[in-house]
């Protein structure tokens, strides 16, 4: 085991000296090993920034609830299919509530109607453009995770009383009061004046597409003050804690479906909307990167390998006299193997070492231009890409080092 050390040592010490004495030999060569690695690396950040995008989004959306709205997240339905669907009401949330109420050993728990519009929102000279506008009651927060860093949620009281009070998103407040407190502050939203009353606290964007920090809710009693009209209704329902997602979905299905009065026969002409769609909408997409990515990669290092492979060979005609030399003062066959082994996994792990810092250089760039998509190198992408390069470098190196251990003394040391 300690001959094996000092060899190793050895072989190390002249693959090193090696690559200082051939530089830009040993720099071309490794052009392919890096950018199989810049590749497999870009992968793996890409595919760990949309679980962890998506994840976050998901998180926002709440894997407990349903949304019924008019036409489904994915594009399941095609447009003739909901063109002459009824719009869905707020008014649907408190005759769910009640079916639910009088349903025995119901899955679902609370139904919370929400409407949406877009709007500006104003103070003093400041104004924030293309707010999402959200009417809903006091039990919105049951459906929802945000929490606030200032204020509080508006109560059943002040939707009873039609309150001018809103809650306004992260962006929104870091806009319009810079450096001071929004809490108690008036705010102009299209048409009517709204007290400040809470701030959201940093949500993020959904899946790079919609901000939740460019938002404000208010009662949906003074909805009706903002605008006569709405863009969407939705009706947020939230299951029992003990009943699987499959099981709430069918008691909302009949539940809607008695609702909207439906007949036995008649298709559904609503939506209801889970987390569940998007995660099965998003698998597609992680696979075809990673089989793009993967088939970048496996081309990079088969250029990468062939090249190492063939200086490899090079340095060992090169150097045949001193093969000789060594065989001669009695090195093993197992020592030149190792000592051309090492020299061409060196050259990976160098190209290897190049692709992750142009890694890492592309993720602080891309970060600085998309700044809203998250993007993680995490430790054990690192080591796959270390191992990736190893492996190329055994790979490529074990011919040409299995062919200079095999070489006849004599014969070494006889070559020109």
């Amino acid at each position: 085991m300690r001959l094996f050390i000092s060899e190793l040592i050895e072989s190390i010490r002249i693959a090193l000296e090696q690559l200082r004495a051939h530089k830009m030999r040993a720099g071309l060569t490794t052009l392919g090993v890096v950018i199989g690695i810049v590749a497999v690396t870009l992968m793996g950040v890409a595919i760990n920034g949309i679980n962890i995008g998506f994840q976050n989004s998901m998180n926002m959306l709440g894997s407990d609830i349903f949304y019924v709205e008019k036409q489904s997240w994915v594009g399941e339905d095609e447009w003739w299919q909901i063109k002459d669907r009824p719009d869905i009401k707020a008014d649907y949330a408190e005759q769910l509530n009640t079916i639910f109420a009088n349903t025995t050993d119901s899955t679902l728990a609370l139904a919370v109607p929400s409407l949406q519009r877009g709007g500006n929102v104003k103070y003093e000279g400041n104004e924030v453009n293309r707010v999402w506008i959200t009417g809903t009651t006091d039990k919105y927060v049951l459906t929802n995770t945000a929490s606030y860093t200032e204020g509080r949620f508006f109560t059943e009281a002040e939707v009873n009383s039609s309150a001018m009070v809103c809650i306004i998103g992260f962006d929104v407040a870091k806009e319009l009061f810079p450096g001071i407190s929004p809490i108690g502050k008036k705010v102009r939203i299209r048409k009517a004046t709204f007290e400040i009353i809470g701030v959201f606290a940093r949500q993020g964007s959904f899946l790079g597409l919609f901000s939740f920090d460019n938002q404000a809710v208010v009662p949906i009693t003074a909805m009706a003050k903002i605008s006569s009209r709405h863009w969407g209704a939705e009706v947020r329902v939230k299951k029992q804690p003990w009943a699987s997602m499959d099981e709430a979905r069918d008691e909302l299905t009949g539940a809607m479906r008695r609702v909207r009065g439906l007949m036995p026969g008649i298709e559904d002409d609503f939506a209801i909307n889970e987390t569940k769609s998007f995660e099965e909408e998003l698998g597609p997409i992680k696979s075809g990167i990673a089989i793009a990515g993967i088939f970048i990669t496996g081309l990079s290092l088969f250029v990468g390998a062939i090249g190492i492979m063939n200086i490899t060979f090079v340095s060992v005609k090169e150097r045949t006299r001193e093969i000789g030399t060594r065989r001669a003062l009695g090195a093993r066959k197992r020592s030149i193997l190792m000592q051309f082994l090492v020299e061409a996994v060196s050259v990976c792990m160098l190209g290897g070492v190049i692709g992750l810092c142009l890694t890492l250089a592309i993720k602080f760039g891309l970060a600085y231009v998309v700044p809203n998509f998250p993007l993680e190198m995490s430790p054990f992408l690192i080591f796959i890409a270390i191992l990736v390069a190893m492996f190329t470098g055994v790979v490529s190196g074990f011919a040409p080092a299995l062919t200079a251990a095999r070489l006849d003394p004599a014969t070494a040391l006889r070559h020109e």
